[in-house]
């Protein structure tokens, strides 16, 4: 291979697409058990309400952090809340040589994609070790939620 070939080669590698996790952790976490103890002598089913926001914002070059925070309440039939469970769940993520409109859809979808297991089993965990049955959050479709964003704000 002559000298030239190997520039252009080594050229072309830096101008690959790079998607790599930096790093994994939980960025905050809560639970509140306001009617402690007594909810736990209580009957009945409760309502069980989950809401998932996420967010992205860079770091520095290439590197993005992106948040995936899941909010589940529980309440009983007289709007008692058994618990309040809140999780963010954030990465590093290193994107470089991508082009624009595909990095947004990337911090929007792939990287919720892989956080959100995690999420889904701290909240699950959380919520076990407060003496409650584990609640099992269904898989998100998030790039069924960037498309929704992305017609109202279209519209």
């Amino acid at each position: 291979m002559s000298e030239q070939d190997q520039v252009q080669d080594q050229a072309q590698q830096e101008n690959q697409p790079v998607f790599s996790i930096e790093k994994l952790y939980v960025k905050d976490m809560s639970l509140e058990v306001p009617h402690a103890p007594k909810v736990f002598l209580e009957q009945g089913e409760p309502n069980v309400d989950m809401r998932v926001a996420t967010e992205s914002q860079k770091l520095e070059d290439e590197f993005y952090e992106v948040s995936v925070t899941v909010t589940v309440t529980s309440k009983l039939a007289e709007d008692r809340v058994m618990f309040l469970n809140e999780v963010t769940q954030s990465g590093i993520f290193r994107l470089a040589n991508i082009p624009e409109e595909d990095l947004q859809l990337l911090l929007a979808v792939a990287c919720p994609n892989i956080l959100f297991p995690y999420a889904r089993e701290t909240v699950s965990s959380t919520i076990t070790r407060a003496g409650f049955p584990p609640v099992l959050l269904a898989p998100i479709n998030f790039e069924a939620l960037y498309q929704q964003q992305q017609e109202q704000g279209n519209a």
